[in-house]
């Protein structure tokens, strides 16, 4: 019995397309995992121009690209995981056939922990594409009190892709934080980030295992007391900018972990990404509003 086919993606490649073998398309132009090209050969389940064409055949401009997937080619967790809430309150900022940009509120999880957990962003996602053929699949996340413009994928198959281009550097992510003390100027700190040896739930400089982490800096405006600060995530360590921030001297106000002393709310805002969308690769700038208390705090320190 022939499996059911559960994610057809249909593209149509551009006018400026170069001739290449199709393998070539699949896995160094749109970044397929070895895995998928695996099964859509075997499988006979890609199509150029409504026949399956060998990988080492070449595909031209204007050709029809189908790639058939049933559900056993990915590794990736189902959304059946995330329990939908039922009519959610989704800040959606940007929206297509292969994934969604929700802005996240602070307060709010990325995701469950456990089975059957609800209330976070993916249980909204799911709640709104419920009824829909599409579900909600995690490719990044969020702390807790950070807020912001966060990647949900519709499908399975554009998770490596998006995660695979996030590795890459090529989608930009800019945060706005609101720090500690007087920082000015740009720059950039390449510390690595590790466990933290004291309690392996956080992270650290020079941690255990420590792995390289890149982040970027500009100061915006700044008083003595408190400095608005632009962020670029050159990495994605966990905590990365709390932990680069706290071990320049400038620790975001409200850091519950990094910045115990503060009694504020933190202050971290994933203002913008340059989202590369999957197969196309157009670029797309999705800018995610300041929350009001944020926006509101800047003009009491006089950094707006």
């Amino acid at each position: 019995m022939t499996a059911e086919i559960r994610w057809h993606l249909t593209e149509f490649l551009p006018v400026n397309q170069e001739s290449r073998p199709l393998r070539d398309l699949l896995h160094r132009q749109w970044l397929l995992p070895d895995r998928l090209i695996h099964y859509l050969r075997r499988r006979q389940h890609v199509l150029v121009n409504g026949r399956y064409q060998p990988v080492n055949e070449l595909v031209h401009a204007g050709d029809r690209v189908d790639l058939l997937f049933t559900g056993d080619e990915v590794r990736t967790p189902t959304a059946n995981d995330y329990r939908p809430t039922p009519n959610p309150r989704l800040a959606v900022l940007f929206e297509n056939r292969d994934l969604l940009v929700v802005n996240k509120p602070r307060g709010q999880k990325s995701h469950p922990n456990v089975a059957g957990e609800t209330g976070t962003v993916m249980n909204d996602v799911a709640g709104y594409l419920a009824g829909s053929a599409d579900g909600a699949y995690m490719v990044h996340r969020l702390d807790l009190q950070t807020t912001g413009a966060l990647i949900v994928a519709k499908n399975p198959i554009v998770v490596p892709v998006l995660n695979r281009l996030i590795a890459m550097g090529q989608i930009h992510r800019e945060y706005l934080a609101v720090v500690e003390g007087r920082l000015t100027g740009a720059g950039k700190w390449d510390w690595p980030i590790g466990r933290d040896p004291r309690d392996p739930r956080w992270h650290a400089v020079d941690g255990l295992h420590a792995q390289p982490a890149l982040t970027y800096y500009q100061g915006l405006a700044a008083s003595d007391q408190r400095s608005l600060v632009r962020l670029h995530l050159a990495t994605g360590r966990t905590h990365q900018l709390r932990v680069h921030l706290a071990h320049s001297g400038h620790p975001i106000v409200g850091d519950p972990i990094y910045n115990r002393a503060s009694p504020e709310q933190m202050l971290l805002h994933g203002v913008r990404q340059q989202l590369l969308i999957p197969f196309t690769f157009q670029k797309h700038e999705i800018v995610a509003p300041l929350p009001t208390y944020f926006q509101e705090y800047l003009v009491k320190c006089k950094l707006s």
